[in-house]
């Protein structure tokens, strides 16, 4: 039987998304073609980092590759990114490494069942990916467009008075609190882009772990005049 790896991704590091239907989906897939799951990958990311900034894209194509696994399986092209130079990158990578990938809205893989590229396999990944980076750039344009209108009108962000817990803030922000607890940590700039969040939300979550102000400056010397 051939082998599997799952990836799947949403933007939002919140409730308000999460990668189940994809799993779901690809999983029965498999199934349906008699692959082994060998192991799923997911992740809450924007699809618009680089592959450098998403730690568990970069891990799956690595595992997928070191454990010979027969194919990848994304859900659609646009979880490999939203943007097309790098998306382009990224199937160049898998081309050179002899790494078969499956998008399965599209119906298109990078290599057929004999070993051999796809057929025009370059102009699809280029118009769709082209097209997914216009889409996520449309969406921002919208989002960004009615908020200011709406800022214009009088409205406020935000809910007053409302601040999370710190549950709320260890549910929703994983990933912060495990970069905060490694020795030698990174900045909070650099947990902040890797996590997609602010750097106000890095320094909150700083703070309910427990961090002294001399820890958080070893660790972001601009911490202690963020706080002032």
């Amino acid at each position: 039987m051939k082998t599997a790896t799952i990836y799947a991704r949403v933007s939002s590091t919140g409730d308000r998304q999460d990668t189940a239907r994809q799993v779901e989906d690809l999983t029965a897939y498999a199934q349906r073609n008699e692959l082994e799951v060998v192991k799923v990958f997911s992740e809450k990311l924007s699809g618009l980092k680089k592959r450098s900034e998403r730690p568990i894209f970069d891990e799956c194509m690595k595992f997928t590759k070191i454990n010979h696994i027969d194919v990848l399986l994304l859900s659609e092209l646009s979880r490999m990114g939203r943007n097309a130079d790098d998306v382009l990158k990224n199937v160049l990578w898998c081309k050179e490494t002899k790494q078969n990938v499956y998008f399965q809205k599209e119906q298109l893989s990078i290599f057929t069942e004999e070993g051999k590229e796809h057929p025009f396999l370059n102009i699809f990944i280029a118009v769709l990916s082209t097209m997914a980076q216009m889409e996520a750039e449309n969406i921002k344009y919208r989002l960004n467009s009615g908020r200011e209108k709406y800022i214009r009108d009088g409205g406020k962000l935000g809910r007053e008075g409302y601040r999370k817990s710190p549950d709320e803030y260890r549910r929703d922000y994983p990933e912060v609190f495990k970069l905060l607890r490694k020795k030698d940590r990174l900045s909070y700039d650099n947990i902040a882009k890797l996590c997609d969040c602010s750097k106000r939300t890095v320094i909150t979550c700083a703070e309910i772990l427990g961090l002294t102000k001399s820890q958080q400056a070893a660790a972001d010397p601009t911490s202690e005049k963020t706080e002032e």
